[in-house]
């Protein structure tokens, strides 16, 4: 028996986007697990001792332990839980083992993950529950009084587990089953994830990758862009329900044979504290994270292990680039990716990175601009369009025609891009600022007002104006200490208008306390605007 329910709510072929598989070692066998690729060919290549996942705390798994753990959950959820092959699964809860334990779990056990960032609420995790039609659930008990709150009828089984300190229900019925497990035979094109956008301008959409996809990912951005080494420690922010922090923390680890750092805080004392003490060789976290590392100060050589830190999730100013670059002696490796690609599909490292260029199209990729008819420039302005081996695929959303277009996938980013093939970042689409028939990208005056050493965090939107049609209206943090008044305003209005064209200064500042942003940190311009 299998449940269909994923494939039969699969947008038709004719409106997916163009897919290629051109690059060398994306030629996937027709049957793939990839949770077996990730774990049992690493154990089966001798590689069973090496720790694969290790908790800031303290507590870790080598390969070997993860495996069996993982073929323990299959089991569980097969045998006693009755899941069938394409049953959707809920896995709710923090980062750490037995959350990436449980992932690769529902992988072998022929099911579909659906993860949920820990911080969500009840209301909200109804929602995905509902949309993907869910019948199973793995929850942190630190998630369990949402999930209880959510009233969810469609959950037959929920397994609740007690963080990695063990002793948790779920923990007692894996430690019964029996050892080993014949993953379920699933194939390259089978459902593996459903992965729900963060709702940046309205409400997520589930957007669906398979087997494939999850090893494409780490076979072309984390292959060629960061050259990872056997051993490696990996460590990062982002859930792993978030698609940046799943490759970051969970697929490119395990692919490349490297460890997982996973953290119970992420403050940046905190993070600081973990790169020194367990050696970390690559961290992946968001812009505005390094800006509050570089704000509370630090001992470089307490990052001397970092070889590439990435940075994703919200457009990188350059001036975060230089002063970090100042500061670490390393270039952020800037990237932009998109859930429903699954990844990174732009980006640069090392001599290649230009800064303030999110960088070229990653190998495995295609990537152009189109002008508004819709017609790919070789050079130029327009709206980014990618192709590559994973792409856009919602379940069951009419927002799929809108982006598909003529077989690219249309992330709604305007980019300009050179004869270089570099891409710089202008703005999302549809929040480009025209004022006075000149067109205004936020990011380039939020990087001008960031300049300016009484600005902690900005976001610049346009608001209506009757003798201009927009002008620009910036929303400032000021740092502690600052005096938030029209002095102040002033004072950021002549900064600006000294360090890019005057006609972009925003002619409206107010201050805040903090910027609206989605659980993963991204910004939120529609509650500004609103």
């Amino acid at each position: 028996m299998i449940d269909d329910f994923v494939t039969r709510h699969l947008p038709e072929p004719s409106e997916q986007p163009e897919f290629r598989f051109d690059l060398a070692g994306l030629a996937y066998p027709e049957r793939l697990n990839a949770a077996v690729e990730l774990v049992d060919t690493a154990v089966a290549a001798g590689e069973g001792g090496r720790i694969a996942v290790r908790t800031s705390a303290g507590a870790k798994i080598s390969y070997a332990e993860l495996k069996d753990r993982s073929d323990r959950i299959a089991r569980l959820l097969v045998e006693r839980e009755g899941l069938v092959p394409g049953n959707r699964v809920l896995l709710f809860g923090a980062n750490g083992i037995m959350l990436t334990a449980a992932w690769l779990g529902i992988l072998k056990a022929g099911g579909v993950v659906v993860a949920a960032m820990p911080i969500l609420r009840a209301g909200e995790v109804a929602a995905i529950v509902a949309k993907a039609a869910i019948s199973h659930a793995i929850v942190d008990a630190r998630c369990r009084p949402a999930f209880v709150g959510a009233e969810l009828p469609t959950i037959k089984s929920a397994l609740v587990f007690d963080g990695d300190d063990g002793g948790g229900a779920m923990e007692a019925l894996v430690d019964e089953m029996a050892p080993g497990f014949a993953a379920i035979n699933t194939g390259r094109d089978d459902p593996a994830l459903i992965a729900f956008t963060s709702g940046t301008s309205g409400v997520p959409k589930g957007t669906v990758q398979f087997h494939r996809d999850i090893l494409a990912v780490a076979d072309c951005f984390a292959a060629h862009i960061l050259s990872p080494r056997p051993g490696e420690v990996w460590c990062g922010t982002p859930p792993i329900a978030f698609t940046f922090g799943l490759g970051a923390l969970v697929i490119f680890p395990l692919r490349f044979r490297g460890t997982a750092l996973t953290l119970a805080e992420a403050s940046p004392a905190a993070l600081v504290d973990a790169i020194a003490r367990h050696s970390v060789n690559l961290l992946f976290t968001a812009p505005t994270a390094y800006k509050a590392i570089l704000a509370a100060g630090f001992d470089r050589a307490a990052l001397a292990t970092l070889r590439h830190c990435i940075s994703a999730g919200e457009h990188l100013p350059e001036a975060t680039w230089h002063a970090w670059h100042a500061a670490t002696g390393l270039g952020l490796v800037d990237g932009i990716g998109a859930t429903e690609m699954m990844h990174i599909f732009i980006s640069a490292s090392g001599d290649a990175i230009r800064p303030g260029a999110t960088g070229r199209a990653v190998p495995g990729y295609q990537a152009c601009v189109l002008n508004e008819a819709g017609h790919p420039l070789a050079e130029g302005t327009g709206r980014l369009a990618v192709k590559g081996p994973t792409g856009c695929r919602y379940l069951d959303d009419p927002r799929q025609q809108s982006y598909v277009v003529n077989g690219w996938n249309v992330t709604g980013d305007s980019y300009t891009l050179d004869r270089d093939g570099y891409f710089w970042y202008l703005a999302r689409a549809d929040d480009m600022i025209v004022s006075s028939g000149y067109n205004i990208a936020p990011p380039e005056v939020e990087s001008a007002l960031l300049a300016h050493p009484a600005v902690s965090e900005c976001a610049v939107i346009g608001v209506a104006d009757a003798d201009r049609g927009m002008v620009v209206k910036a929303v400032v943090v000021p740092v502690p200490g600052s005096v938030a008044d029209a002095a102040l305003a002033k004072a950021l209005q002549d900064h600006v208008k000294a360090v890019i064209a005057p006609y972009k200064y925003p002619r409206v500042i107010v201050f805040a306390d903090h910027l609206p942003r989605t659980v993963t940190g991204k910004l939120q311009r529609h509650r500004l605007r609103e």
